[in-house]
């Protein structure tokens, strides 16, 4: 069931492609800002997906995360996640994201339950809608 409090937690070594240089995000070879969302985010979604009904899923819709401390190549991060609140299908989570050193990036993140099928089909009709063709 899902309720409040759910936690998640994942850990990466910081490596040249999740760079700021290497993602584009800046020119310096220190953890880039989307690495951190992308960790964040990926925390968050896996740390609630087996409380979730089959076909269900859950996308991002807001990240209010301040990257305040830089990790350099070689050294290992860690975010942590909590459930603190749900409003009907939106899901709001705490994040901190360490490195060895100490607190590195710090905020929320909602997320919204979707079905999967239902929510592809929508995107799969937006690209037709405006002439684009999709790979599959």
């Amino acid at each position: 069931m899902l309720t409040t409090g759910i936690k998640g937690n994942r850990e990466l070594i910081v490596t040249k492609e999740l760079t700021a240089q290497a993602m584009g995000s800046g020119e310096l070879p220190v953890f880039a800002t989307p690495a951190v969302i992308a960790l964040a985010e990926e925390t968050a979604w896996r740390s609630v997906a087996a409380f979730l009904e089959p076909g269900q899923g859950t996308v991002g819709t807001k990240l209010d995360v301040e990257h305040i401390s830089a990790t350099p190549v070689g050294m290992k991060v860690k975010c942590e996640t909590e459930l603190i609140e749900i409003d009907r299908r939106k899901l709001t989570f705490s994040v901190v994201v360490f490195d060895e050193a100490g607190v590195v990036a710090k905020g929320t993140h909602c997320r919204f339950i979707v079905e999967n099928e239902k929510f592809l089909k929508r995107a799969e009709k937006k690209a037709e809608d405006a002439g684009v063709k999709g790979d599959s």
